[in-house]
């Protein structure tokens, strides 16, 4: 957690996704993975695979076996500037092949003719994808009408690289290579212009908060007050593992955090009326709504509330002296008091079922 962006993908991401070529070793990794984020009640996950296809396939069908509905995305990456030479696509050909290959096998898999499991575009970020690459994986989605996911203005260097080597922003980029429509997940979006703001509601797509990893390779807070009030559609992401924890629960309590940091500010020798950006914050309750129906609008997925014509995903969570440390006294803890302490206090073992689209799955 001591290192900034570049290196960290550089010494730890990239190595390791390398290790995803192998199958055996992948098998195991997805299992645990996919029953982690089950057990701490995630529902619904996107994932960043690896490069490769055919373990990026078993990701899809692991979670498909499990029960958890998942957007998964086969990554491409093929800047020989940015990315080392033992993990990226040297054949663009070929990659955008066994990118749609890839595509149409999860579309086919054998059980998923409701669609629990969709296949996403997954440009990694700008720096690490040439303009080509970027326009053919647009071509798939305006071709299939897919989810895309992918990086954005995440840090001062993305931001700054994009400039230099395109002279636009991520999200101009990403709009005129094809890429955004209304399920395009912008994972951070930090550093957004006036412009920005205007193209992701222009397209109708939505950002990813994930306010624990951005405290760590931002340098900058996200201004979710903000673009939650101009009408930007947000959810919320753990971002394992640029994040150590894959509870939701904790995803909200840290966006909580970062709102109330950003609006008291932390400069000891600045004055408190000059300290902070007034009216920063964000409440439990709308942490809670990015966790839920936020992110289902991001992702166009009839889910995240409770109604008619939606699927049903729901916990069911015990409170317990003896389990974790979520206590609720009825006497006078209100709804709202208890909802608070849910998205405060609740572990894994706090959650004893798990329902995904009408089943249960924990």
């Amino acid at each position: 957690m001591d290192l900034p962006l570049y290196d960290w993908l550089q010494d730890y991401t990239f190595p390791l996704e390398n290790r995803y070529k192998d199958v055996d070793f992948s098998q195991a990794i997805y299992q645990d993975v996919t029953k982690t984020l089950l057990a701490n009640g995630t529902t619904s996950a996107v994932y960043f695979a690896s490069i490769y296809r055919e373990s990026t396939e078993l990701l899809a069908q692991t979670c498909l076996d499990l029960g958890q509905r998942a957007y998964v995305g086969k990554i491409n990456m093929d800047n020989a500037e940015q990315c080392p030479d033992f993990y990226r696509e040297n054949d663009i050909d070929l990659a955008f092949a066994e990118t749609e290959a890839f595509v149409s096998n999860v579309f086919e898999l054998k059980g998923n003719d409701s669609g629990l499991v969709s296949p996403v575009i997954t440009p990694r970020f700008v720096p690490s994808c040439t303009p080509k690459m970027l326009d053919k994986l647009g071509s798939l989605v305006q071709k299939y009408d897919l989810h895309m996911q992918t990086h954005c203005s995440e840090s001062d260097w993305a931001r700054d690289y994009a400039q230099q080597h395109y002279g636009k922003s991520d999200v101009q980029i990403y709009a005129d290579a094809g890429l955004l429509n209304n399920k395009s997940v912008l994972a951070h979006s930090i550093f957004l212009t006036e412009h920005d703001i205007e193209l992701i509601k222009q397209f109708n797509a939505g950002i990813a908060h994930c306010p624990l990893s951005n405290m760590f390779f931002a340098n900058a807070a996200m201004q979710t007050r903000e673009l939650l009030d101009s009408g930007v559609q947000i959810g919320l992401g753990s971002d394992i593992a640029g994040a150590p924890s894959p509870s939701i629960f904790r995803a909200a309590f840290d966006a909580v955090a970062h709102s109330r940091v950003r609006e008291e500010g932390v400069d000891v020798n600045v004055a408190a009326c000059e300290r902070g950006t007034a009216n920063a914050r964000i409440t439990f309750v709308e942490a809670f709504w990015m966790a839920t129906a936020g992110g289902a609008q991001v992702l166009d997925a009839k889910t995240g509330v409770l109604n008619a014509k939606h699927h049903f995903d729901a916990l069911v969570l015990e409170t317990s002296p003896l389990i974790g440390n979520l206590r609720i006294w009825p006497e006078f803890d209100s709804p709202r008091d208890i909802l608070e302490k849910i998205v405060c206090l609740a572990q894994k073992e706090n959650i004893q079922q798990v329902w995904v689209q009408g089943k249960r799955v924990v």
